[in-house]
């Protein structure tokens, strides 16, 4: 969920603990070979982390990816998040000496150069990292903002090593609350967009020479802040991933709307469950202290309708399932200082920076469609942006087979999200297409 997720959905940063591996020799050459990226011979990029406990993620620029798991001398890989075998199997022996064997085609390490930081924002020390490219000359860089995970960033952003391994600078950092950063987690997106200027600052002190363009990269919750922060210090570029140009509630009646009606149901029904999403934000807002009598009512009212199971929205599900008295009682965990109302349009219509937003058509989180119309009038209003919706991509720009029960398994990263973020980082003219994504460009472009 782009903006209030249940902590029981945070990846562990104990996945860098190797000891559930089948062997310890392949717990010794996990710890040795990822966090890392790798270039095989016909310049292809394969990026290796740490994923679940006792297993491996691989990932590739062109969007393919795979779950690694031990298997004797080898690690079978598993197609996306399927769990089933995709035929590729990698092979760790060499790690040591900056080698891997993917798919039978030896890969050598990339030799990034990685420094770690901490900086100062509102009197809280913020940890993170900077990651150049090989070589001496000037690149861009890239600031790396997060969603709403409370995950270390700099454990989990595999972007810090895409990037560069493709020419791009990128600082990722732990925002407050997550990590090794300190403070409380918050939502307020004029604080998290402060954080994200001061990372901006740390990173140019540290790039020095090498820095060229800098510029903000924010995804889902992030394209809320990215905008708020480019506003307020000097910035080249922008790229909003899966984000929205709609408030927090907008996006949670979206969501039921797009949800239901991928289940087939119709207008009034929608309405219905829409009601009850309303009923649902009321206490939100509240701080889960108001609307809990009103949201009780509206449950009475449709429970025993066919159609209430599906109801789910951005947040709404939440607290749909909970007794009055646990929203009293334990509700207060998900008070997050979140501005529901928050209207992004003013910011983006004030943001001169040339802008990159990125959607996925078949996203039930933050569903696109009002998001991608909105952005259009602004784009043919003469705004800098450059629209990209990739009609098969979901929340996190991936593609998914469905089970029949509806149930989504991402398998890929859509073909050509990942090179379209990397043209457009490096402020050169955009290829004609990438991907199946629908461009919409900035006018006279």
């Amino acid at each position: 969920m782009p903006n209030l997720p249940i902590r029981a959905l945070r990846l562990l940063a104990a996945a860098f603990a190797f000891g559930a591996m089948t062997s310890p020799a392949a717990a010794t050459d996990a710890k040795d070979c990822a966090p890392a990226a790798y270039r095989l011979p016909d310049g292809g990029v394969i990026d290796l982390a740490p994923s679940d406990p006792g297993t491996l993620r691989w990932r590739g620029l062109d969007g393919a990816t795979g779950k690694l798991v031990a298997a004797g001398g080898d690690w079978i890989s598993q197609f996306g998040w399927t769990g089933r075998p995709d035929g590729i199997h990698v092979r760790l022996d060499d790690c040591a000496a900056g080698r891997i064997t993917f798919d039978g085609k030896i890969a050598r390490r990339i030799a990034l150069d990685v420094q770690d930081t901490a900086f100062t924002s509102h009197d809280t020390r913020l940890v993170g990292r900077l990651v150049l490219p090989p070589g001496k000359g000037p690149v861009p860089v890239v600031i790396l903002l997060h969603g709403a995970e409370f995950d270390s960033a700099r454990d989990t952003n595999s972007l810090q090593r895409l990037l560069p391994a493709a020419g791009i600078g990128a600082f990722v950092y732990d925002k407050r609350g997550t990590g090794a950063s300190g403070d409380a987690y918050t939502q307020d997106y004029s604080l998290l967009a402060d954080d994200a200027a001061a990372a901006l600052a740390e990173a140019r002190r540290l790039a020095g020479t090498r820095g060229g363009r800098f510029g903000f990269q924010g995804p889902s919750q992030g394209g809320w802040v990215a905008p708020l922060a480019a506003t307020r210090t000097d910035i080249d570029f922008v790229i909003i991933s899966f984000g929205l140009a709609v408030s927090v509630v907008d996006e949670d009646r979206e969501a039921i709307a797009f949800q239901m009606g991928l289940k087939g149901y119709g207008p009034q029904v929608i309405a219905k469950a829409q009601e009850i999403g309303d009923a649902a934000t009321r206490v939100f807002e509240s701080g889960m202290t108001d609307g809990i009598a009103e949201l009780d009512a509206v449950r009475a009212r449709y429970r025993g309708e066919p159609w209430y199971k599906d109801v789910y929205g951005n947040y709404t599900h939440i607290i749909l399932g909970m007794s009055a008295e646990d929203i009293r009682t334990k509700g207060a965990q998900f008070r997050f200082h979140t501005p529901f109302r928050y209207d992004p349009m003013p910011t983006l219509r004030a943001v001169t920076a040339p802008q990159l937003w990125a959607l996925g058509g078949m996203d039930i989180d933050a569903p696109s469609a009002e998001t991608a119309r909105r952005l259009k009038t602004l784009i043919a209003a003469g705004q800098p942006i450059t629209l990209a919706l990739f009609p098969k991509a979901e929340h996190g720009m991936t593609e998914f087979e469905e089970a029949p029960d509806g149930t989504r398994l991402s398998t890929r990263y859509t073909p050509g999200y990942f090179r379209l973020l990397i043209d457009f980082a490096k402020g050169g003219a955009l290829a004609g297409h990438y991907g199946d994504a629908v461009m919409t460009r900035p006018t006279g472009d």
